[in-house]
């Protein structure tokens, strides 16, 4: 058997001539070259190169023939095929390599957002333990106390479906009707002495004419509210007690008194035709709005979570009239004042600790 590549050695010297080409010859080529008994050259249309393959650079060629040494063609051309395979292998392994140098910020990031994950489950757990607490707050207290309105939820005239909005609205008209408490600085001919004076004697006329409590309070609201934005000389004190008085008790009673009683109990100092045209003055200054929170509401809300104590609701009204006299309460709201008369009078009559009933309305 015959190499298909040969190396011409020179008898003479010894020296090894040049190398052929690489060539893919049949086997009836190798055996014509056998039968010869020489070495055929090999020419350029015997190439290995096939007509579409590409072109072979010579030093390519001398250098994989000096790797391939004595070896065949076929064995030559697989060592060269491997060899070629396996450089590709190890560049392709160092390209794919990290470096070293370079941090891994796909790991930071893959971190970064474990821990914000874990910051918003403990977040998500701390407001469901929030909830849980005020949860529980809330079932204990239901618990601990009984419900105001059970009672009366058969009672249409009692409006128990409605009553916990009713008074959240009341509430909210509070800060609304709330007069000023230092009007007083802008009237030049007043004092808050004759502010007292002025309902002290209001008080009387209401018990006179046998008026309810409602009205008292919502005419004193309207005095100070309209103190609160009108300038009014002394000699017109009265009449605006006395119109005040007159427009409550349209407003609240079923049947209010007539003008001209209300011309009678002023001693006559003014004709019915000036309280009229007052009233229209007073109501023009109010912008027509008398809808006065009145804290016999709340103190009737009250006296209902204490059981109706006769002793201790009237004590409790008598102290929130007295309120009326003094100034400084004007600052207060009317269902803090209902509040503080309800307490004042359970202690004073020794009432001791509250009952076991819920006030469902924001008192």
């Amino acid at each position: 058997m015959s190499n298909v590549t040969k190396v011409e050695v020179d008898g003479k010297n010894g020296k090894k001539g040049a190398p052929g080409a690489i060539g893919l010859t049949s086997k009836a080529a190798a055996t014509t070259a056998t039968s010869h008994g020489g070495i055929q050259k090999l020419s350029r249309t015997a190439s290995s190169r096939s007509a579409l393959g590409p072109k072979e650079n010579k030093t390519t060629v001398n250098k994989e023939l000096k790797r391939s040494a004595s070896g065949s063609g076929a064995l030559g051309n697989g060592l060269k095929r491997r060899n070629t395979n396996s450089t590709s292998s190890q560049q392709t392994v160092k390209e794919e390599t990290p470096d070293a140098s370079e941090p891994p910020k796909k790991k930071i990031e893959v971190e970064s957002s474990i821990d914000i994950k874990k910051e918003v489950k403990d977040e998500d757990e701390d407001v469901k333990f929030e909830h849980k607490d005020v949860k529980d707050v809330k079932q204990a207290f239901a618990e601990a106390v009984n419900d105001l309105d059970a009672e009366d939820l058969d009672d249409p005239l009692m409006a128990a479906e409605y009553v916990v909005e009713i008074f959240e609205y009341l509430r909210e008209l509070e800060e609304k009707t709330k007069p000023n408490p230092d009007y007083m600085a802008h009237q030049e001919d007043l004092e808050w002495k004759m502010r007292g004076i002025l309902v002290d004697w209001l008080i009387e006329v209401h018990t006179r004419f046998r008026l309810l409590p409602e009205t008292l309070f919502l005419a004193v609201n309207i005095i100070d509210r309209f103190l609160s934005a009108k300038v009014v000389q002394l000699d017109r004190l009265q009449l605006v007690g006395v119109t005040a008085m007159f427009i409550a008790s349209k407003y609240e009673e079923v049947l209010s008194p007539h003008v001209g009683n209300f011309r009678h109990v002023a001693d006559d100092g003014f004709t019915e035709t000036e309280i009229l045209s007052a009233e229209r003055y007073v109501l023009s200054a109010l912008d027509y709005d008398l809808s006065y929170p009145n804290p016999m509401n709340f103190l009737r809300r009250i006296s209902k979570a204490d059981n109706y104590d006769i002793q201790t609701r009237t004590l409790g009204k008598y102290l929130m009239e007295i309120s009326l006299l003094d100034h400084r309460f004007m600052e207060f709201t009317q269902s803090h004042c209902a509040a503080a008369s309800m307490y004042l009078a359970r202690i004073i009559l020794e009432r001791g600790p509250w009952v076991r009933t819920s006030l469902s309305s924001p008192c």
